[in-house]
Parts: structure tokens; sequence; C-alpha cells
């Protein structure tokens, strides 16, 4: 694999301009834009595409949600078309026919939006009845987000469509 990285710059303090913990997080978080951007390069380059599966709704939740992605990447602005309660579902469809639990920060990520905004639309969606939250049994600080019944029969209807 032959992929050329970009160094991300260090961002050194200078004792004469201390930085505010606003300021460090910005550029930590542009630091990760970067690293992000250079990995879908390298996921692009190589075309790495999974093998296709017996469930047809399950290919097309995992195309949806790659197509979501891809389409961000091409206008290179995620804003535009938001829809994180449709990524969380979308999200959580594909885990649960892998049988994989998804942790909330897990769920935040697959959301492409700030956290704080996938927090409010993970509530809404647990109003909803569309998942439920279940904590960890190892670690009670860990919490899980699933379908529930109601939001996996929805999806399915949808997905078979």
């Amino acid at each position: 694999m032959n992929a050329t990285f970009k160094r991300l710059p260090t961002h050194r303090q200078d004792h004469d301009a201390p930085q505010d913990a606003d300021t460090k997080l910005r550029d930590i978080a542009r630091s990760l834009d970067l690293l992000v951007s250079e990995l879908q390069l390298v996921a692009d380059t190589h075309h790495i595409t999974p093998p296709k599966s017996d469930d047809d709704t399950l290919d097309r939740a995992i195309q949806i949600y790659r197509n979501r992605r891809r389409r961000e990447q091409i206008f290179g602005d995620a804003t535009l078309f938001g829809e994180p309660a449709w990524d969380i579902m979308l999200d959580l469809f594909v885990a649960s026919r892998h049988a994989k639990r998804i942790a909330v920060t897990s769920a935040c990520i697959g959301s492409a939006v700030p956290a704080t905004t996938a927090l409010r639309w993970i509530k809404i969606l647990e109003e909803r009845g569309l998942i439920e939250r279940e904590v960890d049994e190892i670690d009670a600080r860990r919490i899980f987000v699933r379908l529930s019944p109601r939001g996996s029969s929805l999806m399915e209807e949808f997905l078979a469509s």
C-alpha cells in the first residue's frame, strides 16, 4: 500500500501567547479532520468493498449509508445534507444484522454530526420508540443503543421496498 500521508501540523504552545481550551480543541478537531480525509482517500483508492450478503435489506442499508458519506465527500460539506437521525437508524440496523452492540459514543460518530447534535437525536429517537438504550453489564458507565422492535420493523419495511 503506497499511500502518501500529509504530515499533520504540530501544535506547540507559545509561552508568550497561551491558547485557551477552545482553541486547542479546534486545533485537534482540524487535525482529526485532516486524518479522516487522508484515511478516506486511502479507502477510496483501494476500493474497499465488503462482500454482498444474502440479506438484501442489509446490503441496501449499507449502500444508503455509504452513498451519504460519499455525497458529503464529493460536495465537501457534511452539513449540507444532514440527517443524523437517519444515519443513526441505518447504523443501528446494520449493527443489528451483524449482531454488534453500538455504544452511544459510536452512534454519535456514525451520525456524522457533532456529539451534542447526535445525543439530541438519540433522545428524540428513544422518545419516539424507535431505539432503546441499555446499560453495559460489565461497565455501567457505558450505554448501548439498539433499534427497538418497532424501529427494526419500520427499517425492515422501508429497506425491503
